[in-house]
């Protein structure tokens, strides 16, 4: 049978990969630039038809440890997140290597250099090298495609996690792929051999740890990892290239077509043999280093390098320590002019970012402004979704955005200090995601603080996913010990301000743990109910 071919964004391409390669399930929290592999699974016809659980989880962690639950039946199943996400889970993450798995788990991690919709640029492969974890760095849509099967079949063959880490532009650049002709079946279950196999206990903890250094020796010489790290040698032997994932596109965009004849080494999986190193260093009296992300290649290689090698790359300048790298970049560490990348005419103005028109989250902030007035400014706590705009003009209205939760818990820690009013404010999903362990601190603590959930009834910053919380808050609540007298509700709009204001201030002076949940659906949700109901009909 011929190959498919169908153009797809680099998200998509894992995402098919996963289904073809045999797939029984996929576990995810949506966060750009990962969302979308999730997406394209819960909507493929083929996914429904082989019944490929698909939805989504309350947060990474839980994500982490269900797919490495269907690991354990030996059936495969991939895990997706945004690269803070891999932070919440992290525990499950680092500790499955050690466990080992049963069926094949792969591990994408979306990464966000220039931090385009993230707090931080962190660099995942730092964790799949902490970790002891193979990772797989994908150049290209196709070679994301082609990586998945490598990266199950490796999985399986080592007893291993496997990491994918991919960045934003990869993420949400389409190009043509080529797929396979049909699907591989799914696995049937099968249960470890071991059946102490994922019992952590230090004993056999001990024992499995070693099992795992020395595999990790053993995988960076196993095809499915050195046929994704090639060595190109050329005449021009005063400066050589070592680059990585989707830099190389980068560099390429530079030579192609161009009397540049550098020795060039393309490594897109992890570990990799030292000797792959020498065939560049022996060669080159110089070496430039071009990675997206952190200076991870760079800073290991350094002591091997520094050997009469001069080293060019992050560390010392040539290339920005942050943000993306792009082609006039790389054009400018090899010498070149830039790339013809044209500049945004002055007529276009910046437009900074605002809530909908018609967003309950700007309703909620109104009346939590006029409320808490009297007390002064610096004593409301945030945290990560739509409503972080209320950070910026005309509300200013917020002052902190940490992490998934930190609203919670720092609202708490303040009034530990002494602060009063103590305020957080935090979404329905975030507070399903991360918010409930902190209310649950405040609660066996009677602290004196206000939480108010601003409830859109889905996960409105990623493009409206469901959220768990949807119908659940006021039991969640209740369940956690919170007073019911002091779970009060609101439903955010102008005709009810002055109602609002009032129930915010009496709950602001209760010397105790208060949850005022303000409730209307996102306006981008309910539009889009809205037109398919009418679609319907």
């Amino acid at each position: 049978m011929k190959k498919k071919r169908k153009l797809l964004l680099g998200d998509e391409a894992i995402a098919q990969a996963a289904i073809d390669a045999g797939l029984s399930g996929i576990y995810a929290y949506p966060g750009t630039p990962s969302t979308e592999i999730m997406e394209y699974v819960r909507i493929s016809p083929v996914a429904q038809e082989r019944n490929i659980h698909r939805e989504w989880s309350t947060n990474e962690k839980t994500a982490m440890e269900a797919a490495l639950g269907m690991s354990y039946t030996g059936k495969r199943a991939m895990v997706a997140m945004k690269h803070v996400g891999l932070n919440v889970a992290a525990d499950s993450f680092i500790n499955s290597a050690i466990t080992g798995i049963n069926g094949g788990l792969i591990v994408v991690s979306a990464d966000d250099p220039s931090m385009h919709s993230s707090q931080n640029e962190q660099d995942s492969r730092c964790y799949s090298h902490f970790a002891f974890v193979p990772c797989f760095e994908p150049a290209s849509q196709q070679e994301a495609y082609d990586m998945v099967s490598d990266a199950f079949e490796l999985s399986e063959k080592y007893h291993v996690p496997v990491m994918m880490r991919i960045t934003t532009r990869l993420a949400h650049s389409r190009a043509g792929v080529d797929m396979k002709a049909e699907a591989e079946p799914q696995k049937k279950i099968k249960l470890p051999d071991d059946p102490l196999q994922f019992v952590l206990l230090p004993a056999i903890a001990r024992k499995k740890y070693k099992t795992l250094l020395s595999s990790y020796e053993t995988v960076r010489l196993d095809v499915r990892i050195s046929k994704y790290n090639s060595f190109r040698d050329d005449r021009k032997r005063d400066l050589g290239i070592i680059t990585c994932g989707i830099a190389y596109n980068y560099l390429m965009e530079n030579i192609n077509n161009r009397s540049l004849r550098y020795p060039v080494l393309k490594i897109s999986a992890y570990p990799f043999s030292n000797d792959i190193i020498r065939e560049i260093t022996d060669r080159c009296k110089e070496i430039l280093i071009l990675e997206e992300g952190y200076p991870l290649i760079e800073d290991k290689l350094r002591g091997i390098l520094d050997n009469g090698i001069k080293v060019y790359g992050r560390m010392d300048g040539t290339i920005p320590r942050v943000g993306e790298l792009n082609p006039s970049i790389v054009a400018k560490a090899l010498g070149m002019p830039p790339t013809d990348i044209r500049e945004v005419p002055g007529v276009v103005k910046t437009r900074p970012p605002v809530f909908c028109k018609g967003c309950g989250h700007a309703d909620t902030f109104n009346a939590l402004i006029e409320a808490i007035k009297q007390y002064g400014p610096g004593k409301v706590f945030s945290d990560i979704g739509c409503y972080t705009l209320g950070a910026l003009p005309p509300y200013n209205a917020i002052n902190s955005c940490v992490d998934m939760g930190a609203s919670v818990t720092m609202a708490v820690g303040a009034a530990d200090a002494g602060l009063f009013p103590s305020v957080a404010i935090i979404g329905d999903s975030t507070f399903t995601h991360s918010g409930m362990t902190g209310l649950l601190d405040a609660v066996s603590k009677n602290s004196p603080v206000t939480i108010i959930i601003s409830d859109n009834m889905t996960t409105g910053m990623t493009g409206g996913q469901d959220s768990q919380a949807t119908g659940r808050l006021q039991n969640i609540c209740t369940g956690l010990g919170v007073d019911p007298a002091h779970i009060r509700n609101i439903v955010p709009l102008k005709k009810n301000h002055e109602e609002n204001v009032t129930v915010m201030k009496e709950e602001l002076e209760y010397r105790g743990v208060s949850v005022i949940i303000s409730a209307r659906e996102c306006i981008q949700t309910a539009s889009r109910r809205k037109k398919n109901t009418i679609k319907d009909h």
